[in-house]
């Protein structure tokens, strides 16, 4: 359940003189009651642009999470950016009115929208200090018109929910050809960072192919990611639900505020790739602030038999454990609950943290850099997950950390896990997978048509099973159902349901 106090201030100044459309369309300040300041200032800009028949009131979702985030009650700043009060600011949320005007099939409607809405971001711009920059949220085909408005050195970012970036849901008249033709020609020449959030198959009114973004190979930020994958989200969202779902509008919040005061493009991609992710690339790390494996600690380590997987349940205080790498090598799969690997944990997390190191000779052991490093979520025995009707909440989350095995220098002997800072609360579960852990299932889309298919797994309790089908058909609309069935033995001492 998300709570709100919405109020909305009509921005009269924004009138004929700044454009002819005006008498047609409104701009609006969303004010959230007695916790947002009654006028602007020491605050930032964002523009919500909403979608076909969609509204500007739309944007209180997003705008009311924003500042409930950064106050922790009305004007009094969160702890959480009380100590950086000074790098981030609060944010002021405006939205363009189009009064529900069917933009997906008429062009030119779409082209007043776009050229409103480029006044709209002068017109705000001329409130707040020179050299201030704008972050752009789209809804539907909001998006359109707010990547339609690029490039621009107003603008820092754009997010886009559910838009149909690579076909227009219906060509009614050439003009809307002509602006899908004007993006894809900007998306190839524009740095500006952009994020596609998707609500895959769940949306039935766009397919899902149609909101991925175009490849890009100059190495500027372009990021599509479906909910389903979304790190605090992992499931469907619904085209109209896209906007108020609390899994997404929180993570689009906390990413135009931590995105607001950077003028980097690289800041900027860090901030999104930090709050908008979906695990299918490693995240920015450090790694220079790994702290070291000393001599001291991997005397004092724990050596286990090979074969024997790691569990530590409530880590306490410091210790190394010391993995030998069996001859089958593939991966190492560690799982932490409630720590931090490196700089991967869920929004509220425990204070330990756990790295990796690869050991050789008398146990010289460097930090050792994962190849996945992600948020998995953490469902509740003998419940659906995602809950219905509750979702998961931001702090939930096991990180997954892998390490592939298959290029190791040849004096690497074993793998160390170490925990430190532990206070008794959350997990460490870590075990090695060999070549016969992946399974290829031959059957087709045919097939199944007919009937389900059986698929065993490895009986060996490993952390990560891999099932391959490479001869089912890919396509957006074909749905496949996948029913895990247990064997009725508890595994793992039920620390992970998933199990």
């Amino acid at each position: 359940m998300s709570w709100m106090s919405p109020s909305y201030v009509q921005q009269t100044n924004f009138n004929t003189s700044w454009s002819p459309l005006a008498d047609r369309y409104s701009l609006w300040l969303y004010r959230e009651v007695g916790w947002d300041a009654a006028r602007i200032g020491d605050s930032l800009p964002v523009l919500f642009v909403p979608g076909n028949a969609g509204s500007s009131h739309q944007v209180r979702s997003i705008a009311s999470s924003a500042t409930r985030q950064y106050f922790s009650s009305p004007l009094r700043t969160s702890p959480e950016f009380l100590p950086r009060s000074n790098v981030y600011k609060p944010l002021d949320f405006y939205a363009v009115e189009f009064n529900e005007d069917l933009s997906a099939f008429h062009g030119t409607t779409l082209e007043s929208q776009i050229d409103y809405t480029s006044k709209a971001v002068a017109y705000i711009l001329s409130l707040y200090p020179s050299n201030t920059q704008i972050i752009v949220l789209g809804h539907s085909m909001g998006g359109v018109v707010a990547t339609s408005l690029l490039p621009s050195p107003q603008i820092s970012a754009v997010i886009t929910m559910s838009t149909p970036f690579t076909l227009p849901p219906a060509r009614f008249d050439n003009n809307i050809d002509s602006i899908y033709t004007n993006i894809a020609r900007m998306l190839e020449n524009d740095s500006t960072p952009i994020v596609s959030l998707c609500g895959g198959a769940t949306d039935m009114m766009i397919p899902s192919e149609s909101c991925i973004l175009p490849l890009n190979n100059r190495g500027w930020f372009r990021r599509t990611v479906f909910s389903s994958a979304l790190e605090g989200a992992w499931t469907g969202v619904g085209h109209r639900e896209m906007v108020w779902c609390h899994q997404v509008r929180w993570r689009v919040a906390r990413a135009a505020l931590e995105l607001a005061p950077f003028a980097s493009d690289d800041k900027r991609a860090d901030v999104l790739d930090r709050w908008l992710r979906d695990g299918h690339t490693l995240p920015s790390l450090d790694m220079g602030k790994v702290k070291p494996l000393n001599e001291d600690e991997t005397e004092l380590a724990s050596v286990l038999p090979i074969g024997q997987k790691l569990v530590v349940d409530g880590p306490r205080g410091a210790r190394a454990h010391l993995l030998p790498i069996p001859a089958a090598r593939k991966r190492l799969t560690l799982l932490v609950s409630g720590g931090t690997v490196i700089s991967v944990a869920p929004e509220h997390p425990l204070p330990f943290y756990v790295a990796v190191y690869g050991c050789s000779g008398q146990f010289a052991c460097t930090p050792f850099r994962p190849d996945i490093l992600k948020l998995i979520p953490t469902p509740v025995a003998n419940k659906p997950f995602p809950v219905p009707n509750e979702g998961s909440d931001e702090s939930e989350g096991v990180v997954l950390a892998e390490v592939l095995l298959d290029n190791l220098p040849g004096d690497m002997t074993h793998l160390a896990v170490k925990i430190e800072e532990g206070d008794g609360r959350g997990w460490v579960i870590a075990d090695f997978a060999d070549k016969n852990d992946e399974v290829i299932e031959p059957v087709s889309t045919t097939a199944l048509l007919f009937g389900g298919s059986i698929v065993s797994i490895p009986s060996r309790r490993i952390l990560h099973s891999v099932v391959r089908f490479p001869n089912l058909l890919p396509h957006v609309l074909v749905v496949y159902r996948v029913t895990p069935v247990g064997n009725g033995v508890d595994r793992c001492d039920g620390m992970y349901s998933a199990f």
